[in-house]
């Protein structure tokens, strides 16, 4: 959903009609210069603060040590009973994101490759060793483990490279901005390169995260969305009103994707009435 700030009194609200009026879980993002609560911790207070609602980050791997974040990880899955979902993205390339981030754009890539098979082995409970940039190690033996076996993990990103890694190492894909044709033509290459590796993607682990204006799009937000995406209609990244993000979820639908992960672009004034809202205009829709 969108930004958050740091009363626990907003949160709590936001957690209890989320659940109240059906929606699966909540979804916070990790962007290190933005006004945004730490994914990590906010999640741990919300398992806390709910026994039902799933938790969910779009959260960054590069500039990470790969026990720390196993452990941070397998803790929160095991204190939340197995309500844990993660999505690993490499962070954006604009300053100051990228400098905060701490990675080099060209090492992004490799740093997750050499990530991404370590935190299987760890959550499996397998003794690892590694010596690499994302750290090095002797004999660890990650404990406690997940509740859930595996702790699945799931990847964003749209260029070739991120969808090769997607094929050969993720449970799941969650791209973000792009148009279902763009979803469709990603999730082909993503199963060719799944069954390359030897392995295959559930049908039903394919999502999009797309966020959406209740109304009209405000003229300075359809000038940079059609420079960040020339030759797109602004229409289809970001619906604008209720009845156009139905369509778009809709058109994902009639491609195979099944998960979908909405967050308004600003912060409504009540996210009660804005929640009641998107449940009575897209609740029903099956997936």
């Amino acid at each position: 959903m969108g930004p958050l700030d740091g009363d626990p009194a907003v949160l709590g609200r936001l957690v209890d009609d989320l659940d109240e009026l059906g929606f699966d879980s909540l979804w916070l993002p990790e962007v290190l210069t933005a006004p945004t609560l730490d994914p990590l911790a906010a999640l741990a207070w919300a398992a806390a603060h709910n026994p039902r609602l799933k938790l969910g980050t779009t959260m960054l791997l590069p500039g990470r040590n790969v026990v720390r974040l196993a452990k941070q990880l397998a803790t929160l899955d095991r204190l939340s009973a197995g309500r844990l979902l993660v999505t690993f993205v490499p962070g954006l390339a604009q300053d100051p994101e990228r400098g905060a981030v701490g990675v080099a754009g060209p090492e992004k890539g490799p740093r997750m490759d050499e990530a991404l098979p370590l935190l299987r082995r760890l959550w499996a409970g397998e003794t690892v060793d590694h010596d690499g940039p994302v750290g090095s190690f002797d004999q660890v033996t990650l404990a406690p483990l997940p509740v859930q076996e595996p702790l699945e993990f799931w990847l964003g990103g749209m260029v070739p490279a991120a969808l090769e890694r997607c094929g050969r190492y993720a449970d799941g894909w969650l791209p973000s901005a792009c148009t279902p044709a763009e979803a469709a033509a990603g999730k082909v290459v993503i199963d060719e390169a799944a069954s390359a590796a030897g392995r295959a993607i559930s049908p039903e682990h394919f999502g999009v995260s797309l966020a959406y204006a209740p109304g009209p799009l405000e003229p300075a937000m359809l000038a940079a969305l059609g420079r960040s995406r020339r030759g797109v209609d602004p229409a289809t990244v970001v619906p604008a009103g209720y009845d156009a993000l139905r369509a778009a979820l809709e058109a994902f639908l009639a491609v195979g994707f099944s998960k979908f992960v909405v967050r308004p672009l600003a912060r409504p004034d009540s996210w009660r009435a804005e929640l009641e809202a998107l449940a009575g205009a897209v609740g029903d829709l099956q997936t």
